[in-house]
């Protein structure tokens, strides 16, 4: 046997963590000494202290601890707590690899966005004539829906044969009091094709000013957006019409976000 000392410090832990698990019946010692109260530990008690001790180490409460290693417990039992805890902690890696990768976007996005690098970006005036189109407008409450709506307009599209080339986003306002995003995406198109409810073709007016800046790869958007919303600031123009996003190089082309070159379009008056 071993005094409460020598058996914590073979064992790596500390003699106040067997005093508790003594106190809430997790590990009580082989013996205590009834006239100087001193506990003593056998060897054949280190199997269950290390089980006690990885089990605490993958974040099992004492209580689930105590659980699983009492002798009345079936194998299932155990086997079926253990792969609960297992998928907790996969779950858990997966939401802390997205958050590593969002702060590591965060952190690059920092690093590029200093003055030069808005500074860096031409913007452009230029007088852009009617064009056909035809689109989706939806009202939308997150940007995340429009690939869906891209999706459905490409898939009608082929449908009808017609050739897609430069896709447009065109971002409308909406009222004050709403929590949406007035959406519409877009294609060129050189002749008339059916209509649906939903499918429309129109005339995209003419602007005569319109303030441009081509940014290249996903990532630059933000910065590429700060860029025309300070030129426009700085030189006493007012934006009268909704923006636009031609996708002169997109997912059509090529899958890799940073071949893609877009150009922003904002309708511009002083």
């Amino acid at each position: 046997m071993f005094k409460i000392g020598e058996f914590a410090k073979l064992n790596k832990v500390s003699v106040q963590t067997l005093r508790y698990y003594d106190e809430i019946g997790l590990l009580k010692p082989i013996k205590v000494d009834a006239q100087t109260g001193y506990r003593f530990y056998s060897a054949q008690q280190t199997k269950r202290l290390h089980r006690i001790l990885a089990l605490k180490e993958l974040d099992f409460s004492l209580d689930d601890i105590k659980h699983i290693i009492d002798d009345d417990i079936t194998s299932k039992i155990v086997i079926d707590m253990l792969n609960r805890k297992a998928s907790e902690i996969k779950q858990n890696i997966t939401k802390q690899t997205e958050k590593l990768l969002h702060l590591e976007t965060l952190i690059n996005k920092l690093q590029r966005e200093t003055d030069k690098s808005v500074l860096n970006y031409d913007v452009l005036i230029k007088k852009c004539d009617p064009i056909q189109i035809v689109s989706i407008k939806e009202k939308v409450e997150a940007l995340d829906k429009q690939p869906e709506l891209w999706k459905e307009l490409i898939d009608y599209l082929l449908l009808h044969k017609v050739k897609l080339t430069f896709p447009i986003a065109i971002y409308h306002s909406s009222s004050a009091n709403e929590d949406t995003i007035e959406l519409e995406v877009a294609f060129p198109i050189e002749h008339d094709i059916p209509e649906t409810e939903r499918i429309q073709t129109r005339i995209l007016e003419a602007v005569e000013e319109m303030a441009c800046v081509i940014y290249k790869g996903d990532d630059e958007a933000e910065n590429a957006y700060a860029a025309i919303q300070q030129w426009i600031e700085k030189n006493g123009y007012a934006i009268v019409g909704p923006v636009r996003e031609w996708h002169i190089e997109g997912y059509l082309s090529t899958l890799d976000p940073k071949q893609h070159v877009t150009e922003i379009q904002i309708p511009i008056s002083k």
